[in-house]
């Protein structure tokens, strides 16, 4: 039977059905998938007609009615998309949230004025994007935020990512809230004035809206550079994604300079510089092996052509 062959709906799969290549299955609903059959009995390779990415509904359908006829060849678990989400725990939650209280308060203590508003609209700014855009990100792709703390991810990262990793996670948000807090505790700088501030903080929520719209619109966004075939890791094309190939650093980079006159701390320059440094190179690296590892990157490539900045790079 070739693939995409229309055929009547039947009334059940037949067994020789299953052990074909290529076979159609219908559900309830009246959507039409296409299967194909891997090299090993526990490997299925599957691609919805005319769809990018599987309903959970069908995959259930399939691995419902193969059990029917071959229970010892049922779908693992860990090559169904959907199903390998792992839900986030409350213990996960928690960490997170611990992680985005943590910038707000050092940039208090280093401040060292409470009636420094600046400081406290910062904070309901990394607060809301931060927490707002992981919520938002786990409701659109359950298991996410426990995939980017999963271990079994993170250790198998590129070797020069479990280094650049943590460096970059630090980087973008500890040391410019503490060089940001000390300049306004031991004036520093010059005072900035109230449009320059507030362009600043323009910049800060459009670089942390396009870097959670990432976090969204990419359910393979993991905290670190690791290729997951067996969980389906594809291309991810829309969205952000159709302007730059790496909108997520994009997107913070952004927030590092608007940062800068948001805090009013021409200081808090010499961190943003070292860690956009950090990330320019991260992006080089990640690149080269999404490149060369990821199916379909290589022409994502030719239709979007700049990695963090559309028409210089």
């Amino acid at each position: 039977m070739q693939f995409g062959q229309r055929k009547r709906r039947p009334n059940r799969i037949d067994p020789f059905e299953v052990k074909a290549e290529v076979f159609i299955v219908y559900i309830p609903q009246g959507n039409k998938a296409g299967f194909r059959l891997g090299a090993a009995p526990f490997l299925w390779r599957w691609q919805q007609l005319g769809l990018t990415s599987p309903k959970p509904s069908i995959v259930l359908a399939v691995r419902h009615k193969l059990d029917l006829f071959y229970p010892e060849n049922h779908l693992s678990d860990k090559t169904v998309n959907e199903e390998a989400a792992k839900p986030v725990s409350l213990r996960q939650w928690i960490k997170l949230v611990v992680v985005y209280l943590l910038i707000p308060l050092i940039l208090l203590i280093c401040g060292g004025d409470i009636d420094w508003w600046q400081a406290w609209l910062y904070c309901m700014l990394i607060l809301g994007a931060g927490i707002g855009g992981r919520m938002w990100a786990e409701r659109r792709h359950p298991g996410l935020t426990a995939a980017r703390q999963d271990m079994e991810i993170i250790q198998s990262a590129k070797a020069w990512d479990k280094a650049l990793a943590p460096l970059m996670a630090v980087s973008i948000g500890y040391p410019m809230v503490v060089v940001a807090g000390l300049d306004h505790r031991f004036n520093w700088s010059t005072e900035f004035p109230l449009w320059l501030i507030g362009i600043g903080f323009t910049l800060t929520s459009l670089g942390y809206a396009f870097a959670a719209w990432a976090l969204v619109e990419n359910r393979f966004f993991y905290s670190v550079v690791s290729i997951q075939t067996d969980r389906g890791h594809e291309v991810c094309d829309s969205g952000p994604y159709g302007l730059v190939r790496h909108p997520g650093y994009a997107g913070n980079i952004l927030g590092l300079f608007g940062m800068v006159l948001a805090l009013g701390s021409i200081w808090a320059l010499i961190p943003a510089t070292v860690a956009s440094i950090i990330a320019v190179i991260r992006t080089a690296l990640e690149d080269q092996t999404l490149q060369a590892e990821l199916p379909g990157y290589p022409d994502y490539t030719q239709r979007v052509r700049y990695r963090l900045i559309p028409a210089i790079y």
